[in-house]
């Protein structure tokens, strides 16, 4: 079930929450369903403040009678603290098992649909709920974690060439909302489960039509800007690059530059927008090819 070699995901972390409140906790909290994740299933989802913007996002799936987290390791603690806030009189543990396992990547599309979690020796591998052309990600424990040497680029490059933002990098904490950033197309949001926090902002935005923003992989006509540098058409500021790797970035761009054809800039180097196959946009004026 492994391509070699393993990419190891070193600003990753597992996180556990048990207890037999852990399902009713979460499904509270967060934008997806937590009873659609489960032993052989993986869902992606992210922790909002009350007005609906991004906090955290994480990978989750069941072990038995906890569910794990795979999130992003420089900010586990900021997570921790917010569940712990969240916690009141619900019967749950906290466990940051950081320590115990080590998550990797095995790049490549997948065989199998996104999402599907199958146990290996010493731990899971799960095919990336948000798309299966990311690949499988492993989380094993510590002491069974076989030599990864695979370069960090690799699977990132083909993160931006799919348009999946990679948590703080590419989000912005307390300011960016979901449905700018994929969340809906990637299977993070589902609209059919009770209310959350930040759900009242996120339904309106959908339904509203207010979505003006997308962030999409674009090419790098020069040396790759720093992320946060304003993106302009004409002078004019229509967005900001995010993160990026060799010639390929994300960007934030505004849709009316998208639709109009604009031609786009960044820190003086020409951008050209590459969407991906699953992100929808309006038709724009000219030939826009998107990544598969």
């Amino acid at each position: 079930m492994m391509s070699a070699p393993l990419i190891p995901l070193p600003d990753r972390a597992i996180i556990a929450i048990g207890g037999p409140d852990r399902v009713a906790f979460l499904q509270g909290l967060i934008s997806n369903d937590v009873t659609r994740a489960g032993q052989d299933r993986a869902i992606w989802a992210a922790l909002l403040t009350a007005q609906g913007k991004y906090l955290h996002d994480f990978i989750l799936f069941a072990d038995n009678d906890r569910l794990l987290l795979d999130v992003e390791a420089s900010r586990r603690e900021d997570l921790l603290r917010r569940l712990r806030m969240y916690k009141l009189r619900s019967k749950v543990e906290l466990t940051d098992l950081s320590d115990e396992y080590r998550v990797l990547a095995d790049p490549g599309p997948a065989d199998a649909p996104a999402g599907q979690v199958i146990p290996v020796a010493g731990g899971w591998s799960l095919v990336d709920p948000r798309h299966a052309g990311l690949g499988r990600r492993l989380v094993l424990r510590a002491d069974a974690t076989p030599a990864a040497t695979g370069a960090f680029a690799t699977w990132d490059r083909a993160r931006l060439l799919l348009g999946i933002p990679d948590g703080t990098r590419d989000l912005v904490v307390e300011k960016s909302i979901l449905l700018d950033n994929g969340f809906d197309e990637l299977h993070a949001i589902a609209w059919d489960k009770g209310c959350y926090v930040g759900q009242e902002l996120t339904a309106r935005t959908k339904y509203r039509g207010l979505v003006k923003k997308r962030l999409l992989p674009v090419a790098v006509d020069g040396p790759l800007p720093e992320p946060g540098t304003p993106v302009t058409a004409d002078g004019t500021e229509v967005g900001e690059i995010r993160s990026g790797c060799g010639d390929r970035a994300l960007a934030l761009i505004r849709l009316e530059a998208l639709t109009m054809g604009r031609a786009l800039a960044c820190g003086g180097v020409r951008l050209r927008p590459q969407p991906p196959a699953w992100l929808p946009l309006p038709p724009s004026e000219g030939d826009t090819p998107r990544n598969e």
